[in-house]
């Protein structure tokens, strides 16, 4: 018999897997931050043993969640201009609460924060980008979560960078600083086409080729967005993109709301992928994305909460939900977008979206050891009769017991071992405070 570091015993295992396989009395053995096997639970008891057992009786087992977009750091701006569109919501309330409040320490508490939230909710994966992001992917790092975070890249001056070479070579610190970490990844972010330069685009494209990372941005949020890009640029979007040299399998879109069957084509013709946020995208009412033509198109197709002031919270449970409940909307078909399909978006194809589905995404021998263990026993979670049914309709955030990342508990029983939560919250509360007074000034 082996002794390994770890054995999750007893639980029903959803290993999102490429067969989608559930173990029913299944463990999951992990040997410091990897798996080293998942089978049946009387066939692993004879051939493992634990250090740490943890019994996951009466629990679901699955792969940690895939936050595909966010802000993490704008858990400090949570609730501060609802209900406005999106352009007012941006150039008259958010761009001017950042320029007056955004610093390194506003970033790496509402990072830390953020990193609660996450992990209270299951999410052990997500990508970021905002401002200050060393600060979030210290953050993140010390929280014990896994991350691919980039410096958002402007043609104007942020709070961060003056210029946007400042923003490029920032990103480039990133890239060299954080390199190795078996955590933190970085990927190079220009904010949209319409705050960037084709210029800054281009220079922007180089850098990620240089060093190989992942490219991301925001893109075809709303046909507003669509058609003055369009007018902008004499072509579409994605044209301008696909000629830019852009599009490739490390291209990552976020929201794509107004994209068409053409852009769809092209996307799909280069190996890139989405990150859907349908709540972000519901409460400031840019639209539906097409996400199962996506799929049918075969674009992989991850999914996002997106920032706390555009949302309002980081439960990729909701995200789920919504995302499903959207697709039977959008195409009136309630056979659109089945759970199954938006738990492989929140897992395994999430992790393929951000260039890390070797490596997580779901519960198989090598993978590392991201998992998390739901506590099934609650009266609204029974009975149980599909187990992606009851996470994408029925489960919450909040029913998350335990989370390991990385191999390390991270979240055991409900209490974070990696962040003192109540100073966090304090911490915020204050940094809330400066920015109430900072908007009546």
């Amino acid at each position: 018999m082996r002794e390994v570091e770890t054995v999750i015993a007893g639980g029903t295992v959803l290993t999102s897997d490429e067969e989608d396989a559930i173990i029913h009395d299944g463990s999951v053995a992990v040997n410091g931050n990897t798996i080293v096997a998942v089978g049946g639970a009387e066939e692993m008891a004879k051939r493992f043993s634990g250090r740490t057992t943890i019994d996951a009786r009466q629990c679901l087992v699955m792969p940690g969640l895939v936050n595909g977009h966010t802000h993490a750091a704008m858990t400090c701006f949570r609730g501060l201009a609802d209900d406005r569109e999106l352009m007012d919501w941006l150039n008259n309330y958010i761009f001017p609460a950042e320029a007056k409040n955004v610093d390194p320490e506003l970033a790496y508490w509402g990072s830390v924060l953020a990193c609660a939230e996450m992990i209270r909710s299951g999410t052990t994966t997500f990508c970021d980008m905002y401002l200050f992001e060393d600060e979030t992917a210290r953050a993140a790092g010390e929280a014990g979560m896994r991350c691919l975070v980039g410096e958002g890249i402007f043609d104007f001056p942020s709070p961060s960078t003056k210029t946007p070479e400042e923003g490029l070579a920032c990103t480039r610190m990133l890239i060299e600083k954080w390199a190795g970490h078996p955590l933190v990844s970085i990927a190079v972010e220009p904010h949209t086409l319409y705050t960037c330069s084709p210029e800054v685009i281009g220079k922007a494209k180089a850098l990620a080729d240089e060093y190989g990372v992942p490219f991301a941005i925001h893109l075809l949020e709303t046909r507003g967005e669509a058609a003055q890009l369009a007018e902008r640029f004499g072509m579409k979007a994605t044209r301008f993109l696909e000629r830019m040299g852009c599009l490739d399998e490390r291209f990552i879109a976020f929201h794509c709301v107004a994209m068409d069957d053409e852009d769809m084509r092209i996307f799909a013709d280069h190996g890139c992928a989405v990150v859907h946020n349908p709540e972000s995208n519901m409460k400031l009412a840019s639209g539906i994305a097409p996400v199962a033509a996506m799929l049918e198109q075969g674009i992989t197709v991850g999914l996002g909460t997106d920032g706390c002031a555009s949302n309002n919270d980081l439960d990729l449970f909701g995200a789920m939900s919504a995302a499903a409940l959207l697709g039977k909307v959008e195409r009136l078909d309630p056979t659109a977008l089945p759970a199954p399909t938006v738990v492989r978006m929140a897992t395994r194809d999430g992790a393929r979206v951000l260039g890390m589905g070797d490596i997580t995404g779901s519960l198989r021998e090598g993978m590392r050891a991201d998992v998390i263990i739901i506590d099934l026993d609650k009266p609204h979670l029974t009975p149980l009769y599909d187990e992606h049914s009851h996470i994408v309709y029925a489960m919450k955030g909040a029913d998350v017991k335990t989370v390991l990342i990385d191999g390390r508990i991270v979240m055991e029983d409900r209490r974070l071992l990696t962040i003192d939560e109540g100073h966090v919250m304090e911490r915020v509360r204050g940094i809330a405070r400066k920015i109430s007074r900072s908007l009546k000034t």
